[in-house]
C-alpha cells in the first residue's frame, strides 16, 4: 500500500493521440516521517506525515516541539494507519525518511479523501434532488417547498427526514482514479476526472503497490584527505622591509 497527502490545484486537459482527457493537478509530496506509532507504545501502528513547510512564529509551542524531532515545521500533519493494510509487521519508517511522487507510476488505480465544497444553507431540490411541487393552478409559492415532513398523529418530525440544511463540506472518497501523468521534477500528479475539494484544498491519495521511502542522505565527509597546505610566499620587498627593521 502506498499514500501521500496532495494538495489540488487545478482542473486542465491532456491529449493523448486523438483523444482529450479531462484531469484534475495535484501537488502531491514531498512529505516527511515525523512519527512512527507501534502496538507496544501507542495501542495501534501508524505513521505521521507532514506536508508543506510553515513558518515557526505561525505553530503553536506543541507543535515546535514534535517537530523539532525533524527539524522542519510543516503545515499539514496527517496520520496514515499501518495495521488497517497489512504493515504492521514491518517496521521501515524512521524518522526524517521522505515520500515523493515517484511511489506513483502512470496507470495506478488510487483513492482519493478530500473535503467537498461548502454550498451553504440549501433547499431540498438542490440538497436532495426533490422535484418540487406541480406548476398547475392554485400551487403558488410551492415549487420548491418539501411538502409533508410528519404525520399529524407523531406530532414530532422523524429523525433523518430529508430536508433543507447546510450542504456540503463533507469528507468524500472517490475510489478507481487514474493516474493520467507524473511531473517528478515539479512533484505533480495529473488524475483522471474530478478530485473533491476546492481548489488548494487538502486530499489524501492512497493506492496498491510497493511504497518507495527516501532515506535522508548520511554522506560524511572521508577522514582520509590529505590536508592541504598554504605556504606564505614573501615578496622582495616585505623582505627589504623585516631586514631594515632588524637593523634598527
Amino acid at each position: 500500500m502506498k499514500f501521500i497527502i496532495g494538495k489540488k490545484i487545478e482542473m486542465t486537459q491532456i491529449w493523448q493521440g486523438d483523444k482529450i482527457i479531462p484531469v484534475t493537478k495535484v501537488l502531491a509530496g514531498p512529505c516527511s516521517v515525523i512519527q512512527v506509532k507501534n502496538k507496544e507504545k501507542d495501542g495501534y501502528c501508524s505513521v505521521q506525515l507532514g506536508f508543506e513547510e510553515k513558518k515557526a512564529k505561525n505553530i503553536a509551542k506543541p507543535q515546535l516541539g514534535h517537530f523539532k524531532k525533524v527539524g522542519i515545521n510543516f503545515k499539514t500533519v496527517k496520520e496514515f494507519r499501518l495495521d488497517r493494510i497489512g504493515r504492521e509487521e514491518k517496521t521501515e519508517f524512521s524518522l526524517g525518511d521522505k515520500i515523493d511522487v515517484g511511489t506513483f507510476v502512470i496507470g495506478d488505480q488510487i483513492d482519493i479523501v478530500g473535503v467537498s465544497k461548502g454550498k451553504g444553507f440549501q433547499g431540498v431540490v438542490k440538497r436532495h434532488h426533490f422535484a418540487g411541487g406541480r406548476k398547475s393552478h392554485g400551487n403558488k409559492d410551492q415549487l420548491r417547498m418539501p411538502g409533508s415532513v410528519s404525520s399529524t398523529g407523531v406530532g414530532h418530525v422523524f429523525r433523518g427526514t430529508k430536508m433543507g440544511g447546510r450542504m456540503g463540506g463533507d469528507r468524500v472518497t472517490v475510489k478507481n482514479s487514474e493516474i493520467i501523468s507524473i511531473d517528478e521534477v515539479n512533484n505533480f500528479i495529473f488524475i483522471k476526472g474530478a478530485v473533491p475539494g476546492a481548489r488548494n484544498g487538502l486530499v489524501l491519495i492512497q493506492g496498491l503497490g510497493e511504497l518507495k521511502i527516501i532515506k535522508p542522505s548520511t554522506a560524511k565527509v572521508p577522514e582520509d584527505e590529505p590536508e592541504i597546505k598554504i605556504e606564505s610566499i614573501e615578496t622582495e620587498e616585505i623582505k627589504a622591509e623585516t631586514i631594515k627593521e632588524e637593523v634598527k
